[in-house]
């Protein structure tokens, strides 16, 4: 972590020492002498990361760098502070003295710690302090999962809870007809079974006799090549109880390699490579396994999605591990909690505090066990409800417990600098908390998290960094349609329990971040980031309020404007601020003096208007006053020249015409040349002309567009050659919207929405390749819109609401990715049609509001990948048949989940 600090740190002393060149003159000298320190050791940190210090004072040394690292930034933040406060103050040449003597003071505080750092080396050398040699922790861990592993091959089958089907798929794909060699992967978090399912698999007698020979390799994050190439040949020869060669030792790589390509020639093979945590391996390896067309078996066990989905130039099959059913961790969990009791069942004064603990491990099958564990030697009332209320404290000095903290610790150690303070982040929000990654991503670029790539957006490296959490499974997926973006990619995520508790313990040891609940008595705080998520009585004065960089607020009940505004002022250096659905009515004054902001959220809270000076915040990337009572905007917004993303709709629900109200906004609004996003702002005078000077614009909706505006509105958008998302929104629904126009080339439009009323069908509606969203809200075409869009071959999400009047709609051909369909709102429509062959990769259905419909939509049998299937709204008359026993229930069966949602008064 001490290394993740210092990168953030040197990336904002070169980020100032480049564009703050004025500002800090006269201490530009010791900026730029304490910048090279950190750079010199950085290569030391290197070390550090991946030799995880064991002794204490190899901790005390790293964690000293830390808190180096951290002054430093205090001092350059404090000295920026400062000279942003006497810019608004008087005349620089009535405050020059005191700036030279407060210049003076900050290279002193900087020359201290230049001092400070060149005696670490030093103090080391004295006391006999190093990072290098010694077997490490990350080793030691390492191993101690690999035992682990080991043991999962002698688990008793009454140990083992809902495995009996998923290994029945495993032996299907193991032992199928196909002669090509196939890969088959097994991905999960860590703990989650995928060992324990593949070695319950591979020892199955009827799999053992279906291959000539079989091998299991542990393949570890700190593998060696050489190394496996020889496990595997002994494994190999054991299994046909064959002696390997006396001189295998002493072999080459090349020698091993055409030992082993000669010895599996003829033969159908079953290799599986357990724990890989990285592609690399199977390029490495695959060379010695090739397919001669045998029905040869290899089987992946990894944390890594990118592995399990790497195309290996071969059959492939994924399987992805899924949490246990409610059923089958209670059932797990009793077997090891209460093993000495009758029928292994809960007392009863027990059963509260047991499905608590339970639902803490979430499905994950080595918290379960090593949770039941734990608990059996727990006997009364008292000593189950120590565990349930301090289990973090238990996680890390409970040896019981090692074998859940050791595999996710080894999943965190493996993070790439840059990541480990992203995914501390994530622990500082709720339990539970549903994450969307957008919210996510902007944090972290307001945070300094990530890195600068030439020719890349930080909003494009955050995605990557964010993604990369997910493939390594540090974050899920929470499953469910509503939680699906326009692409077809999950949108809402979650963070483990277990895997939370942990990162919260880490956060708050690397003074990281710290989660106050309201319970503790604190008198002095030393992190950098608080995050509030309950409020008992008010906040008192603690010592280092001044260290805090970030501030979030999920205590929603804090309504206080007066200890908001007092508690906003005690963290002057603060970089991000969360105020989501926070119950005040009014700005707390204090914010508008946070110089260091970059990114301010006030969606949800019950603000009416932004101040005036609010054009203080000029280093503001990111502000977001969604679904507030702000109606329009102040002049002062147009002085935020760094705003990246300025989100400003009211949202109203689908039922109407109007979904959402744009905000007012001043007319040189267009001055925000680093907008990306703009959503959404209402058309008033030029602002259909004006928003084509915001040439980086990515997404922009407008709101109160009249026919009128046709000309200047395309005429902008042609400029907008970054566009990627557009929302066009009438005045009224009665006003044509105006994109009646030819439209210009829009090659990376991937979401377009058009709330109003169309004349015709758009003709250019085809000529949008790279469209993924569609939405039509109120459009009433007369004529029929679905052979234009038909063709659209990237288009995974349609959204129809009260879009036709026509008394049919009719799916002939096409749509062949989409896999979201919504209809709403039609009163004429009585017949829905899809023809065989169209939709092929559809999963979600929702019809709402088809009052006139006379049957279920026809051809829904021919949908084979449909998940849901949602009716709303729809006569009885629609739903009878498909109901159990009625004459359509066949064409639905194959759906996992019909909803049928009716109110009293239509039923």
């Amino acid at each position: 972590m001490a290394l993740s600090v210092t990168d953030l740190l040197i990336g904002k002393l070169a980020t100032i020492l480049e564009n703050e060149g004025t500002t800090i003159a006269g201490v530009r000298h010791e900026v730029d002498k304490i910048k090279e320190e950190f750079l010199s050791m950085k290569a030391f940190l290197l070390d550090a990361e991946a030799n995880k210090p064991k002794t204490e004072g190899q901790k005390l040394w790293v964690a000293r760098i830390r808190d180096l690292a951290y002054d430093v930034e205090d001092i350059i933040d404090e000295f920026m502070y400062h000279m942003y406060e006497k810019q608004r103050g008087l005349h620089k040449t009535i405050r020059a003295p005191c700036n030279l003597w407060f210049r003076h003071k900050i290279a002193k505080k900087l020359q201290k710690i230049t001092d400070m750092i060149k005696a670490i080396p030093e103090r080391n050398q004295r006391y006999g302090v190093g990072l290098v040699g010694g077997s490490t922790t990350s080793e030691d861990i390492q191993k101690l999962v690999q035992n682990q592993a080991e043991s999962s091959f002698f688990i008793m089958e009454d140990e083992l809870v809902g495995i009996e089907g998923k290994k029945q798929i495993l032996m299907g794909w193991l032992m199928n007809d196909e002669q090509h060699q196939t890969v088959i992967s097994v991905v999960g978090m860590g703990g989650s079974g995928k060992t324990t399912l593949v070695a319950k698999t591979f020892t199955n007698e009827l799999v053992k006799r279906h291959f000539d020979c079989y091998a299991w390799i542990t393949v570890s994050q700190t593998y060696d090549v050489v190394h496996l190439f020889r496990s595997l040949i002994r494994e190999l020869y054991k299994s046909r109880n064959e002696d390997f060669p006396a001189n295998l030792n002493a072999m080459s790589r090349i020698e091993l390699l055409e030992l082993l390509v000669n010895y599996l020639e003829s033969k159908k093979y079953l290799v599986v490579l357990d724990d890989v945590w990285d592609v690399k391996v199977w390029r490495e390896i695959k060379v010695s396994l090739q397919d001669r067309q045998l029905g040869s078996r290899v089987v992946l066990t990894t944390r890594n999605e990118e592995v399990a989905s790497k195309s290996f130039g071969v059959e492939s099959y994924v399987y992805r591990i899924q949490p246990l059913q409610k059923n089958e961790a209670w059932e797990l969990f009793s077997r090891k909690a209460f093993s000495t009791k009758q029928h292994k069942t809960c007392p009863t004064e027990l059963k509260s505090l047991a499905c608590q603990l339970v639902e803490k491990c979430e499905g994950l099958p080595l918290g379960i066990v090593a949770l039941g564990g734990l608990l059996s030697s727990k006997k009364s009332l008292d000593q189950w409800q120590q565990v349930c209320n301090n289990l973090n404290w238990y996680l890390h000095n409970n040896s019981s417990l090692d074998p859940v903290r050791n595999i996710l610790l080894l999943s965190f150690n493996d993070l790439p600098s840059q990541l480990k303070h992203c995914f501390l982040y994530c622990s500082l929000f709720p339990e539970d908390y549903l994450f969307k990654r957008k919210k996510l991503t902007r944090l972290w670029i307001a945070e300094g998290f990530v890195e600068n790539v030439n020719g890349v957006t930080p909003e494009e490296v955050a995605d990557g960094y964010f993604w990369e959490l997910c493939f390594r499974s540090m974050l899920q997926v929470a499953h469910g349609f509503v939680s699906v973006t326009s692409l077809g990619r999950p949108k809402t995520f979650k963070m483990h329990d277990l895997m939370r508790e942990l990162a919260l313990s880490t956060a708050e040891k690397e003074k990281f971040g710290y989660v106050y609940d309201g319970r503790e008595v604190m008198e002095e705080i030393s992190t950098r980031r608080l995050s509030i998520h309950r409020m008992e009585g008010e906040i008192k004065s603690w010592r280092g309020m001044s260290k805090i960089r970030s501030l979030l607020v999920f205590a929603t009940d804090m309504s206080s404007l007066s200890f908001l505004n007092t508690l906003v002022s005690r963290f002057k250096l603060l970089r991000t601020l969360d105020l989501e659905d926070v119950q005040i009515d009014k700005l707390p004054g204090a914010v508008v003096y946070l110089f260091n902001l970059r990114y301010l959220n006030l969606k949800g809270t019950l603000i009416e208007e932004l101040p005036e000076s609010i054009r203080r915040l000029r280093n503001l990337q990111f502000l977001n006053i969604r679904d507030t009572k702000i109606e329009s905007l102040p002049q002062g917004i147009t002085r935020l020249l760094n705003l990246r993303n300025l989100i400003t709709y009211r949202y109203l629900g689908t039922l109407y015409f109007k979904v959402a109200s744009g905000t007012k906004a001043p007319s040189n609004i267009c001055k925000l040349q680093k907008l990306q996003r703009l959503s959404m702002i209402e058309s008033e005078g030029d602002t259909s002309r004006l928003i084509g000077n915001m040439t980086q614009l990515k997404s922009i909706c407008i709101s109160n567009l009249k026919e009128r505006d046709e000309i200047d509105l395309w005429v902008s958008i042609q400029k907008l050659t970054l566009l990627q998302s557009m929302g066009l929104m009438a005045s009224n629904e009665e006003e044509i919207l105006p994109v009646k126009a030819e439209c210009p080339p829009l090659p990376h439009l991937k979401k377009l929405s058009l709330v109003g009323r169309l004349q015709n069908v758009i003709p250019w509606f085809s000529s949008l390749h790279s469209l993924t969203t569609l939405v039509l809200h109120w459009s009433r075409l007369e004529e029929d819109l679905l052979p234009q869009i038909e063709a659209l071959l990237n288009l995974t999400r349609l959204y129809l609401c009260n879009a036709c009047v026509g008394e049919e709609l009719c799916f002939r051909k096409g749509f062949v990715k989409l896999t979201r369909l919504e209809l709403l709102n039609s009163a004429s429509v009585k017949k829905i049609t899809i023809e065989k062959g169209v939709m092929p990769n559809l999963q979600y259905l929702w019809v709402d509001g088809f009052m006139e419909l006379n049957t279920v939509p026809l051809g829904l049998e021919y949908l084979s990948t449909l998940q849901y299937l949602g009716l709303k709204d729809v006569p009885m008359e629609v739903i009878r048949p498909i109901r159990k026993g009625g004459v359509d229930r066949s064409k639905v069966q194959h759906i996992p989940e019909i909803i049928h949602v009716f109110h009293e008064n239509l039923a």
